[in-house]
């Protein structure tokens, strides 16, 4: 067997400690209590969890069953595999586990404030572990929060400030680039790329496309903790996992539709912090290895770039294969955006990334005809008065707009830098 025959983050490992007599006791209270919310079973774990698991554990159960289950022993089985002593001290241990791929030994828990430069109490206000910032002035908070329109709602962009973004970079180069995802991540890992994502599914005379639901913020606090606790660390997982994730403030939901607050209100993945892309790829391992497995068993080819995920095959019944891929993703605790699922046949244009798939991976033409417009208006009149959508970095805003059409056409990328340097940029 590999070594990545045994690196499986589909479950929740030691991330949440849970005796065997706190379960005994929490199910005692379910058959009593018919009450079934977030109140109610709150008060139920209250004195059997650790508070920091509180909300975690709450989110597990309620995902799991969103309405009060019949037989609460089918909320034993569900919780029986977290089942372990519970350590008096949770960030103590008498010694490092054994860790993967090469990475840093953390003894306990001021092992991993040394190792950021930090005291213990730096650390502690860094990590939020009380969530103390949830209320606090927003100059206090380790986050920015910007609202982007889209189509459909907004998107909340959470901004780390300088001080945690340095230490999310440090955790990102020493420890997370070096987990390799699964094989059909084919984003945000060394080597990778829209093209490498639209390969495999070039040519196919049908192409499934699915695009999961809020995404970061779907991957919890527990799911972080599991991917650090996979890879050896035990005392630190937990730490680890709070430096890289945050819960936003009330005060900032009030634009977000209510099904993405809900998510955004528990500890979660932010859109914004360094460390969110490569931590999403490791907690969507299980889901990869899961689909990866059915396309193989069945002559498909999979893919996934981020929240994107594409399979396709030379005999593919699409419905059936969405049928299984649905749930698939809804066990693995994801959300499929159902407007966004495409199923695309040869006789259609087959869209992955922006790059159509039909004969060989490609910016459409339309996309290559608006940029080469633009840099030949930018041509006579400055850049300036061709920026109409207000970018910053307008200059960097194009050059990348060519590299990524370049990146599967050097003919095109050549002419469009050719048309680039004639361009007066200004300052």
């Amino acid at each position: 067997m590999t070594d990545d025959d045994h690196y499986t983050l589909g479950g929740l490992g030691p991330a949440i400690r849970l005796s065997a007599s706190s379960l005994d006791l929490f199910i005692t209270r379910l058959e009593v209590d018919p009450r079934w919310s977030v109140v109610a079973l709150s008060e139920m774990l209250a004195s059997e969890v650790e508070r920091a698991d509180v909300p975690d554990l709450l989110g597990l159960l309620l995902d799991r069953f969103p309405d009060r289950p019949s037989d609460p022993q089918t909320v034993r089985e569900f919780l029986t595999p977290l089942v372990t002593e519970v350590r008096s001290q949770v960030f103590t241990e008498a010694s490092p586990a054994e860790m993967r791929f090469g990475l840093p030994e953390f003894r306990d828990y001021t092992a991993v404030a040394h190792w950021l430069n930090l005291t213990v109490g730096e650390l502690e206000w860094m990590a939020d572990r009380g969530h103390w910032l949830r209320s606090k002035n927003p100059t206090l908070q380790h986050y920015r929060y910007i609202t982007i329109p889209k189509r459909d709602g907004v998107r909340l962009i959470e901004a780390p400030k300088p001080h945690l973004r340095e230490i999310q970079r440090r955790i990102l180069r020493k420890i997370l680039d070096h987990i390799p995802p699964h094989q059909a991540a084919r984003g945000f890992a060394p080597g990778t790329s829209t093209t490498s994502f639209a390969w495999p599914h070039t040519d196919r005379p049908v192409v499934l496309r699915l695009d999961l639901k809020n995404c970061f913020s779907s991957v919890s606090a527990a799911r972080v903790r599991a991917v650090f606790s996979a890879v050896g660390y035990t005392s630190a997982a937990r730490v680890l996992a709070e430096l890289c994730t945050t819960a936003t403030p009330a005060h900032e939901l009030a634009r977000v539709d209510h099904s993405h607050a809900s998510l955004l209100r528990g500890r979660h993945l932010p859109q914004g912090a360094p460390t969110s892309p490569a931590l999403a790829n490791l907690a969507m391992r299980a889901m990869d290895r899961r689909i990866w497995g059915y396309a193989q068993k069945n002559n498909l080819r999979y893919t996934r770039y981020g929240d994107d995920l594409a399979i396709s095959g030379d005999r593919m019944d699409p419905d059936a294969v969405l049928w299984v891929l649905l749930r698939i993703i809804a066990a693995e605790g994801f959300v499929v955006h159902p407007e966004k699922t495409k199923i695309m046949r040869a006789h259609q244009r087959q869209r992955l990334a922006g790059l159509v798939v039909n004969d060989r991976p490609r910016v459409a033409r339309r996309d290559h005809d608006n940029l080469r417009a633009l840099l030949h208006n930018a041509i006579r009149t400055g850049a300036a008065a061709q920026n109409h959508a207000g970018h910053l970095h307008f200059r960097e805003h194009v050059y990348g707009k060519i590299a990524w059409i370049g990146a599967t056409s050097p003919r095109r990328r050549a002419q469009l830098l050719a048309m680039a340097e004639q361009v007066d940029w200004g300052r």
